[in-house]
């Protein structure tokens, strides 16, 4: 499990084997099955997660019970409430299991910890905190300027297998569309 771990590591900084050994022990593996809650709205999050196999959806619900998904995680993906994660709050969103899912969590100590130690990791998380913002940003300008079409055309390119993985009604909920016009849009391709 941990060749994942360390291969992605590896995009960013690199490391002798030694290093990685003393990284990998911040980490423990953990399994969830289909449709079980990583995290829960209202808990305190305790973990960031790296996905090594499956996959997950963020979601967040509002005062009228709509439910809009904030994200998908897939392999190699890094996943939380990153908000409660950080600032030692209760979630506000929640993370279920779409597939089975195989993980490594580190917590919060672990993290700094390890960030503290070894200038390389401060080094990734900080590479890989900045991607994750840039992301977002995207994301959400996205959701603000360009139409359903170009937004499915956009997901279509940067993810194509993640329509084989989920349903097109939880990919409408992330385009933030309905299922009817998700249909119109693929036929139309």
């Amino acid at each position: 499990m941990s060749a994942e771990l360390k291969k992605h590591i590896e995009e960013v900084v690199l490391l002798t084997d030694e290093e990685f050994a003393h990284i990998n022990s911040h980490f423990k593996f953990k399994h969830f099955k289909k449709h079980q809650y990583l995290i829960q709205e209202d808990e305190q999050v305790k973990n960031i997660y790296f996905v090594i196999k499956g996959l997950l959806k963020a979601t967040f619900t509002d005062a009228n019970g709509k439910e809009y998904i904030i994200q998908f995680a897939m392999e190699n993906w890094w996943i939380s409430d990153f908000q409660a994660f950080y600032s030692n709050v209760k979630s506000i969103i929640n993370i279920i299991c779409l597939e089975n899912v195989e993980l490594l969590s580190i917590s919060k100590e672990n993290l700094d910890k390890l960030c503290n130690e070894s200038h390389k990791m401060e080094h990734f998380f900080r590479i890989k905190n900045s991607s994750g913002y840039v992301a977002l940003q995207q994301r959400i300008l996205s959701l603000l300027t360009t139409s359903p079409k170009e937004r499915f055309e956009q997901l279509s390119r940067q993810y194509p297998q993640l329509s084989q993985r989920v349903s097109k009604t939880v990919i409408a909920a992330y385009l933030g569309i309905s299922r009817e016009t998700l249909s119109r849009l693929s036929t139309k391709l």
